[in-house]
């Protein structure tokens, strides 16, 4: 009895580890999840993860497994029952079901998945971690390519290269609009409040991807029409660096007249002051003094007092003036 109580206690301790780890995981994402965050969420001590799993590397890798073993084994399942069936009559709509249907499945068992599994199934797939992406082409890549040979029986009429392309923007959209936290809400918003079936929604999922993998290659004229958009693009690109260019010359200009003109107000307000001074009989400052005394002082930017004060506004003109000039 004992050895059952604590065989059942450790099993109960590494899912709350696995439980906890992959909150943390829909949640943040696999850089910013720590083994402390995953102890104090799963009530336990680091030791225990050491015990049950050895690494956070492999935490995730058991994480991940639990879940989405299961998910492609059902997913090839399926694609091989659609084969026996159609063999070459096999559409792109068996194929995504093939994708879809299994998913919408586990994510209405709550003992195998839940409502977060599809929150898993799109963070996994959009997380920009490269142990995450190593991960899932290590362990899957027979899974995706059984999956792509069937896409391109089905559309024979794209190259291999453009139905990469084409997969890997439809499924990274999907993924990303499962990864959000409010997918739930938003199919109840766009639902109108109306339930909505396996049926409905596989069908609303799979139209958009439908189109987007059967559109045919762009022809010529297409092509031109691009080329003129991107034309426009640039030539308008053009036109604002010459309106800012024009813009930044200007300005420049602008504040060296009013340094100008503050530099020469200072040569007459210092001149006039020697001549009145001179004109006393001053004898701390003659009129030849005072004119060397008013040519520092005009030369001193107007901003500087002995205090450090920041006084007038024809300094402002150097930072412009670096940049026109391109000095440093």
């Amino acid at each position: 009895m004992a050895g059952r109580t604590t065989s059942r206690y450790a099993g109960d301790t590494k899912s709350r580890i696995l439980d906890a780890a992959e909150t943390l995981f829909i949640d943040c994402g696999y850089e910013a999840m720590s083994l402390r965050q995953i102890t104090s969420r799963a009530e336990v001590n680091l030791a225990a993860v050491n015990y049950h799993f050895g690494s956070k590397e492999s935490l995730i890798h058991s994480m991940l497994s639990r879940r989405l073993d299961r998910l492609n084994e059902e997913r090839v399942k399926l694609l091989d029952r659609f084969d026996q069936m159609l063999g070459e009559r096999l559409t792109c709509e068996h194929v995504l079901g093939a994708m879809f249907i299994p998913a919408l499945r586990l994510s209405r068992d709550p003992r195998v998945g839940g409502k977060a599994f599809l929150r898993l199934l799109g963070r996994a797939y959009t997380d920009p971690s490269a142990f995450i992406r190593d991960f899932l082409n290590a362990h899957y890549a027979s899974v995706a390519v059984r999956f792509f040979d069937a896409f391109q029986r089905a559309l024979p009429h794209l190259p291999r290269e453009e139905l990469g392309w084409r997969l890997h923007f439809a499924i990274g959209a999907l993924s990303g609009v499962l990864a959000g936290a409010d997918t739930e809400s938003l199919i109840a918003e766009f639902s109108q409040g109306k339930s909505m079936n396996d049926l409905q929604l596989i069908a609303r999922l799979a139209s958009l991807m439908v189109a987007a993998l059967k559109a045919p290659l762009p022809d010529a004229s297409q092509l031109a029409m691009f080329a003129a958009v991107l034309g426009d693009a640039t030539d308008t690109d053009a036109e604002a660096d010459a309106d800012s260019d024009a813009s930044t010359a200007t300005a420049a200009q602008n504040s060296q007249h009013a340094t100008n003109d503050a530099a020469n107000e200072a040569h007459r307000d210092a001149d006039d002051s020697a001549s009145s001074s001179a004109s006393r009989g001053n004898p701390g400052m003659s009129a030849a003094s005072a004119h060397v005394h008013a040519h520092t002082h005009a030369h001193t930017p107007a901003h500087a007092s002995l205090d450090g004060e920041s006084r007038g506004s024809a300094i402002e003109a150097c930072p412009l003036q670096q940049v026109w000039h391109g000095a440093t």
